[in-house]
């Protein structure tokens, strides 16, 4: 075997392997959720109607005249779908707002730290995942119950006259969101502000620009694809959570994550809950595309 022979197939090889791990582990298990979402309910186990089963012979594909948009159509007739939708894009842009607005002054006094102390900050940054989540979650709801550390540090500060009910509230959730997000805003913030050329600033400063018309007319662009990435790595897993909205917030409004677990776990209908998550993912892969269209025009632009 030639040495060319060597050196090329490990590359195409490499180039092969995230599409394989895409259908593997993305396409094949998104194709058995479609055609649950499909099928119809049923009291039986698996609780639905297999139709379109190759598992059973190659006969059963006349049986893919039996699969039904009904699933969907419940989706856009029911207020309760369409709320937990609503809800969980709603919460997940405030949520996103919020971290950018706290995110991005953490990454930019931490691109302009000194360079030995940037690795002590991107430890500090990163220091929370060495903790597992739902211990973290459990432990704002140490802090934020009746009697948690909150309200006793008010207390004892006599800013408030009696505890304030702060858990199984919007205003829990949403410190939940921030805490646990954080990271994912800060990282690639701070990556593309490390990059930065100082000379852009310098030189916007000889042309008579003061520090804040800089950072908004050189700084800010310049940190675009840091601020979309940090926006999308936080949104989109928020549109689907689960758990901080489950154990921080109040039961009165419902997420699509919590809807999902109710329609999987307590009412077993899998068809309805396949159907939901699959209108979620299509929701998600929307931002993911204009994301990725935004990006090929920057590096058409550049060239």
């Amino acid at each position: 075997m030639s040495a060319r022979g060597l050196f090329t197939r490990p590359a195409r090889l490499a180039a092969i392997a995230p599409y394989l791990w895409m259908v593997l582990f993305f396409l094949v298990p998104f194709g058995f959720v479609l055609k649950i979402a499909l099928s119809q309910t049923a009291i039986a186990q698996p609780p639905y109607v297999p139709v379109f089963d190759l598992a059973q012979g190659f006969h059963t594909i006349e049986g893919a005249a039996e699969l039904s948009l009904d699933n969907f159509r419940l989706l856009l007739s029911d207020n309760l779908y369409v709320f937990s939708y609503l809800r969980s894009l709603g919460v997940a842009a405030i949520s996103s707002a919020m971290l950018l607005a706290i995110g991005y002054p953490i990454a930019y006094g931490m691109a302009r730290l000194p360079q030995q102390w940037r690795a002590v900050a991107m430890m500090l940054v990163i220091v929370p995942f060495w903790t597992s989540f739902l211990i973290r979650i459990y432990a704002w709801i140490n802090i934020l119950q009746h009697d948690g550390l909150l309200n006793q540090l008010l207390l004892g500060l006599h800013l408030i006259s009696q505890p304030v009910v702060w858990l199984s509230t919007d205003t829990a959730m949403y410190l939940g969101m921030v805490y646990s997000y954080l990271p994912f805003m800060i990282l690639p913030l701070y990556a593309t502000l490390a990059k930065m050329d100082p000379g852009l600033l310098e030189a916007a400063a000889d042309l008579g620009a003061s520090r804040l018309r800089s950072f908004w007319l050189v700084t800010f662009p310049l940190s675009l694809p840091g601020v979309l990435a940090g926006v999308l790595l936080c949104f989109i897993p928020i549109v689907g959570e689960f758990v901080i909205p489950d154990l921080l917030a109040g039961s009165s409004s419902l997420m699509i994550g919590q809807t999902l677990w109710l329609e999987f776990f307590t009412n077993k209908d899998w068809p309805v809950a396949s159907a939901t998550a699959v209108v979620l993912l299509l929701l998600l892969v929307l931002p993911l595309v204009v994301y990725d269209r935004l990006q090929r025009r920057e590096l058409e632009t550049a060239r």
